[in-house]
């Protein structure tokens, strides 16, 4: 039997650290140990006839801004509307998360974790599965319809000065960040847990000045506007390291994590890196998800129950845990770590919808809202540890603007068959361009073609089944958070 701690064998497994980041690293400071929140879903359309008739016309009227795809890069119109509200998001402390794949998943597990210490937090996540009032939060649940309009006609007036001043009127998602904002500070919260929409610098939501600054890994998406290397979207996404915040860096490429750390040694930040200050010491999977031990700023955090499946929900827990250790300042200000049971029953109560979300059974479709290669590969990874399925069917419907073969081409091992479809939005890619690459990647016997939602989701089932109603057939659906959304109404979630 070995004596080697677990923890130790993690620093001694990196690979490929380059050995400049010790220069960078010995500039910054480091974070080293001295010594239930309501079940949070996605809401359904308000019952109330008036009521969902106001969120329509609210929706229609944010429908008239310019969606989340078309940027002008900066902060100056979000500033505005900041200024004339009062400034609300200096109102309260908060925890400000970048990177590319899994910031809702540690948000939710940040806000859950945060809400059984008994604070009230505040969420503003994008983007929505469902339905617009998911992207803010309260105490561990979307905000009401009724909350959500009445918040959006305070503002409105504001927002339209604002449009008046400015060359360009304020974006769809900058409305939405100030109406976050403003009702965080209404409610009001003990703190805020805010995930950026794109990037870092120039996002709308960077113009808090975050406690905690969380950076989940860093790959590539967005490379029109981000940059085309890890090391220059990472230039863009330091921009939420604010001067002396602490900066909880989950795993990342050597490009990036140099980027990363010299900008926390130029505003004189703290810095816990996970494999070095945190991480993930054990897991192993059980009943609905996995069993955790994690090593914190703390110390050890073991027999952590997290209802999530995959090994990157595992270390987005770890972050999630460093996060909320860090803003309460274990570590630093106090040597002894978190109360471990409440640790647990935060984790045991997180869901993330949409992210491997089994929606029914026999056959067992699953929902993941994996968009990029990166994000596919590891739920790709993890269906094949969660799931036994003999036979895997894949519904794919993508965005057009995304690397739609490097998502195909990470599901091309584990999927039998796929159906490529189309979801409802303007930016999604046309079938027939969607299906021309699917049989690239897969071969022309493997693909089948169905426009509609409706029939892919039809067509995927019963395919699933052809070895037999009980052989272990399965249904994937992903591509694309609006897909995944809309496959969630139909299969009766929401």
């Amino acid at each position: 039997m070995s004596d080697t701690d677990p923890f130790d064998e993690i620093i001694a497994n990196e690979t490929d650290r380059d050995p400049d980041l010790a220069v960078i690293e010995a500039g910054s400071r480091t974070l080293r140990t001295q010594g239930a929140p309501p079940e949070a879903d996605v809401p359904a359309r308000p019952e109330d006839p008036e009521v969902d008739k106001a969120l329509r016309e609210v929706e229609a009227e944010l429908a008239t801004r310019w969606g989340e795809t078309k940027l002008e890069p900066s902060v100056t119109r979000i500033a505005a509307l900041m200024d004339l509200l009062g400034d609300p998001q200096r109102s309260y402390p908060s925890i400000h998360i970048t990177g590319t794949n899994g910031k809702t998943s540690t948000a939710r597990m940040i806000e859950a974790l945060l809400g059984a210490f008994e604070l009230r937090t505040g969420r503003y996540t994008s983007p929505h599965v469902q339905s617009v009032t998911e992207r803010i939060s309260l105490d561990g649940a979307p905000i009401s319809a009724e909350r959500f309009i009445e918040t959006y006609e305070d503002i409105k007036p504001y927002v339209e000065m604002v449009d008046t001043q400015q060359p360009y009127r304020l974006s769809f998602f900058e409305v939405l960040t100030g109406m976050a904002y403003a009702s965080f500070a209404d409610a009001p919260v003990d703190v805020a847990v805010v995930e950026v929409g794109m990037g870092g610098t120039w996002d709308a939501t960077n113009v808090i000045d975050g406690d905690v600054a969380v950076v989940t890994p860093i790959d590539l998406d967005h490379t029109d506007r981000l940059g085309e290397t890890p090391g220059e979207i990472a230039k863009e996404k330091s921009g939420v390291i604010k001067q002396d915040a602490t900066v909880i860096l989950a795993q990342q490429p050597v490009d990036a994590a140099q980027v990363l750390l010299k900008k926390a040694v130029d505003v004189d930040a703290t810095v816990a890196r996970e494999g070095l200050e945190f991480g993930v010491v054990a897991r192993q999977v059980a009943v609905g998800g996995q069993l955790l031990t994690l090593r914190g700023l703390g110390g050890e955090y073991g027999e952590v129950y997290l209802p999530l499946h995959g090994g990157y929900q595992a270390h987005n827990a770890a972050v999630a845990l460093a996060a909320v250790e860090a803003f309460f300042g274990v570590g630093s200000q106090r040597p002894e770590p978190l109360d471990l049971e409440t640790v647990r029953k935060a984790f045991a109560a997180v869901s993330s919808p949409g992210r491997l979300e089994v929606v029914r059974r026999s056959p067992t479709v699953v929902l993941d809202a994996a968009h990029n290669p990166a994000g596919a590969r590891a739920t790709a990874e993890a269906v094949g540890e969660a799931f036994d399925f003999s036979r895997l069917i894949g519904v794919v419907g993508a965005s057009a603007d995304k690397n739609v073969r490097g998502l195909l081409e990470a599901f091309e091992p584990i999927f039998a068959e796929v159906v490529v479809t189309q979801n409802s939005s303007h930016r999604a890619m046309d079938t027939d361009e969607l299906a021309g690459i699917a049989v690239e990647v897969f071969g022309e016997d493997r693909v089948q073609v169905e426009p509609r939602l409706p029939d892919a989701l039809e067509a995927a089932i019963t395919l699933s089944e052809e070895d037999g109603e009980f052989a272990g057939g399965g249904v994937l659906v992903t591509g694309s958070v609006i897909t995944v959304g809309e496959a969630r109404l139909l299969l009766g979630r929401g």
